[in-house]
């Protein structure tokens, strides 16, 4: 839809939206889902493995977010963003694979209800989590934030205001289902890059061999053996993709040098853990 007046896209996405509910028990059910973390290359990563041939992406939105911020629209309207059951055989007959399908919204791995609701409703499925030094995450979340509108503070002040803004928000969203966090949505930018608390309530929910974690520092320098174990955790055949490129990099400032000190020690901790959790070196400690 590229080129089209942003009316007339809003018009195609939102018939689709009701023709994909009205034949949702015709359509695929995800096996895959990129969970996040936000700004650590998922759109990258959704944009090559759905070069797969045995993999279908979802239709017109790589990122649903059914399972944290619009899970009140109910599972036909979920299972409507998917390719058609018919698709899918196609693929199978022609590659005597299964295609698989999935989609991309970084924040269900940091919402606290999304990973109970995926259980729920997609057992056994698999989850791809992405991680990249968290400061340079912050960062470059502040910088997405800010320019979609989300955000008018400049960067320091806003991880000062962070606690201050996300003072309830979980108990908030645990107690009301239907609350949107905005503060917590959009204004993470330390505790988005705590990803060892993160990948822990994974784990108690889905257990270790549902969760494949990808260094983001390692894909991008050398994205073929990472790929390939991708590939084999989601049980598609072998594979080597055409190209691999980064998607919705932003350009930045340099960050200040005391500000980065102080933050590599505030994340000293976590990745630490993180790094226990892994059994290795995340990429931005080696």
């Amino acid at each position: 839809m590229v080129g089209m007046p942003i009316g007339l896209q809003r018009a195609v996405r939102g018939a689709s939206r009701t023709y994909g509910r009205l034949t949702h028990g015709a359509r695929m059910l995800p096996s895959f889902l990129i969970v996040g973390a936000q700004r650590c290359g998922t759109t990258s990563l959704y944009k090559t493995i759905t070069q797969h041939p045995a993999v279908l992406p979802a239709v017109l939105h790589k990122g649903v977010h059914y399972f944290d911020t619009g899970y009140e629209r109910g599972s036909a309207w979920y299972q409507g963003h998917f390719p058609l059951e018919l698709a899918a055989r196609r693929v199978e007959r022609a590659s005597g694979v299964r295609p698989a399908t999935g989609e991309s919204s970084p924040y269900y791995m940091f919402h606290p209800l999304a990973g109970e609701r995926i259980a729920a409703d997609l057992p056994g499925v698999k989850l791809l989590v992405l991680l990249r030094d968290p400061v340079e995450r912050a960062y470059s979340a502040h910088a997405h934030e800010s320019a979609r509108g989300f955000e008018t503070e400049p960067f320091e002040r806003a991880i000062e205001l962070e606690p201050q803004r996300l003072a309830g928000e979980v108990e908030r969203i645990l107690g009301d289902p239907g609350y949107h966090g905005y503060h917590h949505q959009h204004h993470a930018y330390l505790a988005r890059g705590r990803y060892i608390e993160q990948l822990e309530r994974l784990e108690a929910i889905f257990g270790r061999g549902s969760i494949h974690v990808v260094d983001s520092g390692d894909l991008f320098e050398d994205p073929e053996p990472v790929l390939a174990g991708i590939v084999e955790f989601l049980g598609l055949p072998s594979w080597r993709p055409s190209r691999f490129d980064r998607h919705n990099a932003r350009p930045r400032s340099a960050m200040a040098g005391p500000l980065r000190a102080r933050l590599d020690e505030y994340f000293r901790e976590y990745d630490e853990r993180l790094a226990g959790w892994l059994g290795r070196e995340p990429s931005w400690r080696r």
